[in-house]
């Protein structure tokens, strides 16, 4: 079994332009990043988010480790979560985890497979197994039957890890909106 959430943790929206160190006014058009965290600066491995200010976006600013983004308007203080991530930044972060080895990834993947088969945004086609290795076959709604489905890997996760991870997942996902 893998365990993929061990002291992983991931930082919610900074008020802080990354380029410029500016403060990001409530409000204001910026882009969000969602980036490999530097060993050291979350404690553990994993995801660090880091916000930009849209004029340092456009002017070519990007960050190291960047894994996807999206655009957002800074939220107030006082105002309440709310899911910023689209379909489609959900699906660009599922495929940019493909290949990768790591098993705080395989797991992110595994949970972002099963958000995606909730959503029928990927259909299920089958379950290959190798021994105690399970991997899930799934394809892109829409997708022609003749292209070779994906796999994922299947981490076996305790309900507890999986929990865990679901968490740290959705810190990427909301903002205080």
């Amino acid at each position: 079994m893998v365990r993929a959430t061990e002291g992983f943790t991931v930082g919610r929206f900074t008020a802080t332009c990354a380029s410029s160190g500016r403060a990001l006014a409530s409000g204001e058009p910026i882009v969000a990043t969602l980036c490999d965290a530097p060993a050291g600066e979350s404690g553990s491995p994993g995801f660090v988010r880091r916000d930009f200010a849209l004029d340092a976006w456009t002017g070519g600013a990007r960050p190291e480790g960047m894994v996807c983004f999206w655009k957002t308007v800074a939220p107030a203080p006082d105002e309440k979560r709310r899911i910023l991530v689209d379909d489609d930044t959900l699906l660009e972060l599922f495929d940019r985890l493909e290949g990768d080895d790591r098993p705080q990834r395989i797991g992110y993947r595994w949970l972002l497979c099963l958000v995606l088969l909730r959503k029928r945004l990927l259909r299920h086609v089958r379950v290959d197994r190798d021994g105690d290795a399970e991997r899930w076959m799934v394809q892109r709604r829409g997708t022609d039957e003749s292209v070779p489905p994906i796999a994922v890997v299947n981490p076996k996760l305790r309900d507890e890890d999986l929990q865990e991870l679901a968490e740290h997942l959705g810190e990427v996902m909301q903002s205080e909106l």
